[in-house]
């Protein structure tokens, strides 16, 4: 009797849990994919790529296949000067978002004007491709898609990485691999809520926002402040860099950890960080023993504090 009644227990349970599991995971699915996505959706998809967790092609998080999030002013083909544009680099091999490959998460009318419009069906991973958000209209009604600039312009990665340079490039999806990594998501949300958060932290986000996003990164509590339009708050590069590496420089008593391992070994001009008598001077400026506080190392290019921080500065 009790070894029946135990299996009866166990089905019900495994009952409860496949309908919580539908309901907080198969059935929000559908509500997105019913929605078309925004022009927000689409630049967070094309600028993570496909997937900012772990994924079997960056199974340890370092922010690898990610693609770059680039500035233009002369075009890639020709070389001509032209308005500047946004664009979005995915080099050989690096994996294309859900929405390219499965165009019909984006929406009924999103997904049309980006394949047949756009032309974004012919991209593929092997090639590379640059692509830009456009608008459209479809059935009198205006919508964000995305273009295949590389079909439709001729536009090659190698030609528009070169003509944007290093600081018109951002590695805003190697960011987010880098936010996730380092579980900034434990504190601070990127989900304002329908309350007071709107005069704090700004609107929350739509539907539509979402997308394609792998993964959302939306939060698990909120112990510091919300981050979804940090980088309209603030966007002082210089401020970030400080928070970052010692918090309590910008706010005395703030609970956040350092992440100063982020830059690395060396510094802008290849010189060697001596973290120790960095921290040393600064304990000194703590308890009053120096008028100032050290200085915060310029960060090398190739640094992960870069990635980080222009993830979080186009945060807006």
């Amino acid at each position: 009797m009790a070894f029946r009644e135990y299996k009866i227990g166990a089905r019900l349970f495994g009952v409860a849990l496949g309908g919580s599991m539908l309901i907080t995971l198969y059935f929000p699915s559908l509500d997105i994919s019913s929605v078309g996505a925004t022009e927000i959706g689409l630049k967070k998809m094309l600028t993570a790529g496909r997937s900012s967790g772990f994924s079997y092609e960056d199974p340890l998080l370092r922010g690898h296949g990610k693609p770059k999030a680039v500035t233009l002013n002369k075009d890639p083909k020709t070389g001509e000067d032209m308005d500047p544009v946004d664009a979005y680099v995915f080099e050989p091999g690096s994996p294309l978002p859900n929405g390219v490959t499965k165009p019909r998460i984006l929406g009924a009318a999103v997904a049309e004007l980006s394949v047949n419009k756009g032309r974004m069906s012919e991209a593929n991973a092997k090639d590379g491709a640059v692509f830009l958000i456009k608008r459209g209209e479809l059935n009198g009604k205006s919508y964000a898609y995305i273009e295949d600039a590389t079909a439709t312009k001729g536009w090659t990665y190698d030609a528009a990485l070169r003509i944007a340079g290093d600081s018109n490039t951002r590695y805003i999806g190697t960011g987010k691999v880098i936010f996730v990594r380092e579980q900034c998501w434990w504190c601070h949300t990127l989900l304002p809520e329908e309350t007071q958060d709107w005069q704090a932290f700004g609107v929350p986000p739509r539907l539509g926002d979402f997308n394609g996003e792998n993964p959302t990164a939306l939060g698990s509590d909120r112990k510091a402040p919300d981050l979804l339009h940090v980088g309209s708050r603030n966007s002082s590069r210089e401020w970030m860099m400080m928070h970052f590496f010692n918090p309590r420089l910008v706010q005395p008593h703030s609970i956040m950890p350092r992440f100063d391992y982020l830059w690395g070994d060396v510094d802008a001009n290849g010189d060697k960080i001596d973290y120790a008598k960095w921290r040393t001077e600064y304990n000194e400026y703590a308890h009053g023993e120096r008028i100032y506080p050290p200085e915060v190392p310029e960060y090398a290019s190739d640094s992960e504090i870069r990635y980080l921080l222009d993830f979080v500065l186009n945060l807006k």
